[in-house]
């Protein structure tokens, strides 16, 4: 009995104060206020948006036609796309669209050292050698943007004097794409969601840096000042919340989120539960490495409590007590965090998910710990590489 009621009293403690956690992340995503663009005017920041593309013949093409029913004005934003040794026709969609132009740069033009593996941010560093905008603006080659996105970030970045701007991400959500309502779209749709909430409330409380490299706004400047990627150039991931954190250590009141439905960039979601792993490892591969330490307290935390129900369902073969304590902390679990996401999800548009969400926790649960282990101990598959930690 003793031994029960410690563990059990060291489980709610650790429950309280994750509670507190997502009721903070909650309150300041709600106390987050939605951007809304001044009056249109004449531009005065020319932007140059980067896209690195390996192997997307299927996205390509529809990114760039998305790409040019921007209300931006055409003479004040180019397009680069940085083809980072593709063996399928994507060089040959890029080459031939006609609808304006894009600049096309092949990364087999450009050397590097022999077992190189940060490969997306040697694309994103060769483009932004060759930008001419003053505000570089990064995407994917699988996404799709609403006509005001570029305009919405400009008007942030002119108004508030940004050198970062963080913006929302959603996955699926757009009618080139098929509602999808298969296992794998309807969770990766939540766990984005939750994501994207915490990456809001966590930026404008500027407690710690959060953000995706699907959707991030720099100063060219900053960019330089900070040296780039130097220092974090060995990680295969982290051109985008690495990169921030170093731009925010530098200019602490100039890194923003940009709370704007305008300003959404949608993904294409992953097809197979494969794929869908290999991206979140490649996430994760990236934990230990934070300079910013508050972010990995909070991502210790997380896992602490996921690894906690794994022992509680261990422990339930021994003595029933425990499999009843695994049930109620499931459900205070998904009290916990319920609300929170049911917000966020409205802001993205895609509440009527949320009637899967305590469906799916156990789920979550055990994709929580397999992504966090083998993000610290295993390798991935990223674009047809294999990457090793």
């Amino acid at each position: 009995m003793p031994l029960q009621f410690l563990l059990t009293l060291i489980g709610c403690l650790l429950f309280a104060i994750y509670g507190g956690l997502i009721a903070w992340y909650h309150r300041a995503w709600k106390a987050l206020p939605e951007y809304s663009p001044p009056p249109a005017k004449q531009p005065g920041t020319r932007i140059t948006v980067l896209i690195p593309a390996r192997n997307e013949e299927e996205n390509i093409g529809n990114c760039l036609r998305s790409l040019a029913l921007q209300s931006y004005p055409r003479p004040y934003f180019e397009v680069i796309v940085i083809d980072d040794h593709s063996t399928d026709a994507t060089a040959t969609i890029i080459k031939e669209f006609v609808e304006f132009p894009v600049r096309y740069l092949s990364l087999a033009e450009w050397p590097r050292e022999h077992g190189f593996t940060a490969h997306k941010k040697f694309a994103i560093e060769t483009g932004i050698g060759q930008a001419t905008g003053e505000l570089i603006v990064t995407t994917d080659a699988d996404c799709l943007f609403d006509p005001g996105w570029l305009s919405t970030l400009a008007a942030c970045y002119e108004e508030t004097g940004a050198k970062f701007i963080a913006a929302p991400v959603r996955i699926g959500g757009m009618p080139q794409w098929s509602r999808q309502h298969s296992l794998l779209s309807i969770f990766q749709t939540l766990d984005f969601i939750t994501l994207q909430g915490i990456t809001g409330a966590a930026v404008y409380k500027k407690i710690h840096s959060m953000c995706n490299g699907a959707n991030l706004a720099y100063a060219k400047d900053a960019f330089f000042q900070v040296g780039g990627f130097k220092g974090i150039d060995s990680i295969p991931s982290g051109d985008d919340m690495l990169l921030m954190h170093k731009i925010a250590l530098r200019y602490p009141r100039q890194v923003f989120f940009v709370k704007a439905r305008r300003a959404i960039v949608s993904t294409r979601p992953e097809t197979r539960w494969k794929g869908f792993f290999n991206q979140r490892v490649r996430w994760a591969s990236k934990a230990d490495r934070y300079d910013d330490k508050r972010i990995f307290w909070v991502l210790l935390l997380v896992y602490g409590v996921n690894l906690l129900y794994l022992a509680l369902a261990i422990a339930t073969i021994w003595n029933s007590w425990w499999g009843l304590l695994l049930l109620m902390l499931l459900v205070v679990k998904t009290m916990i965090e319920y609300p929170f996401v049911s917000e966020v999800a409205a802001f993205f548009g895609q509440r009527e998910l949320m009637p899967y969400f305590p469906v799916l926790q156990p789920l979550h649960i055990g994709y929580t710990l397999v992504v966090g282990w083998l993000g610290k101990f295993g390798s991935y598959r990223w674009k047809d590489r294999k990457i090793t930690k």
